[in-house]
């Protein structure tokens, strides 16, 4: 018998032995799934009223969970303006800019560098009215021994006195004018719609002071390069690619960073 034959009988054997198998499993009984018995739920209570979740000496002791969140997300909000209109953050970051504009540095150091240095900075120069304000104001809105109304009615004084220590008179004298309040008796008297605007500008002045100083001796190198190449005849040469190495020799040479930041941190102590 050929060799093919063999194996087509034996695949025709198999195939015939798998279909039984198969009909042999179709025909067999299939027990019925016992039933599982699955526990019924305790009966709920109908719901009630929600009850406000009160925050202890915040806005009072009878406030919402929901009135809570407004009131710290507003303060989130306003904290960028109030960090610019109570704290010497502007007068610092003003004179960055004008250093770096002196230094003719489009980008270097970057935006970035300069807030985060400015922000620093016044962090340490805003410390000890801080502690001052935490003392008064915060620890005893923690214990719930005063509520959030009271407690920024007492970090008030701290700020106005320091505010005030930076403000010119004739910055005061013009918000008081345009306000059309009375004329206090002292400058504790003030409201702080007035001291606020007053303050900024006053910070503003003493900033561009500041950052002209600064601009001056960086204004002599400028003069000074473009004399000497328009001598020579290097007129297709701009002076400010050789000013600007110069500049930077300088400022580097006299430690300009630490004399810079000291100074600037000395003029509100």
């Amino acid at each position: 018998m050929p060799m093919r034959r063999i194996c087509r009988m034996l695949m025709l054997l198999a195939l015939v032995l798998a279909l039984s198998g198969i009909q042999a499993a179709l025909a067999a009984p299939v027990d019925p799934p016992v039933p599982v018995p699955v526990p019924l739920p305790a009966p709920v209570p109908p719901p009630g009223p929600a009850a406000p979740l009160p925050l202890q000496g915040l806005m009072g002791q009878n406030t919402s969970l929901a009135w809570t969140i407004v009131v710290l997300f507003t303060l989130i909000e306003l904290l960028p303006a109030l960090l610019l209109a109570m704290s010497p953050f502007v007068r610092i970051l003003v004179v960055f800019h004008f250093l770096r504009q002196a230094l003719g540095l489009q980008s270097t150091p970057s935006n970035q560098t300069l807030i985060g240095l400015s922000l620093f900075l016044t962090f340490f120069i805003m410390q000890p009215v801080a502690a001052q304000i935490y003392d008064q104001s915060v620890v005893p809105l923690e214990k719930g021994h005063i509520t959030a109304t009271r407690a920024l009615e007492d970090a008030a004084p701290p700020m106005r006195s320091f505010m005030l220590k930076y403000t010119r008179e004739k910055d005061l004298a013009l918000f008081v004018r345009m306000a059309k309040v009375p004329r206090p008796r002292t400058p504790a008297d003030l409201p702080m719609r007035v001291i606020f605007p007053a303050y900024m500008i006053s910070e503003l002045k003493a900033g561009f002071q500041i950052g002209l100083v600064l601009f001056l001796p960086f204004l002599v190198i400028d003069l000074v390069v473009a004399s000497v190449t328009t001598s020579v005849g290097m007129l297709q040469l701009p002076p400010v690619v050789i000013s600007t190495p110069l500049k930077i020799l300088l400022f580097v040479m006299v430690d300009g960073w630490h004399l810079v930041v000291g100074s600037l941190v000395k003029s509100f102590f």
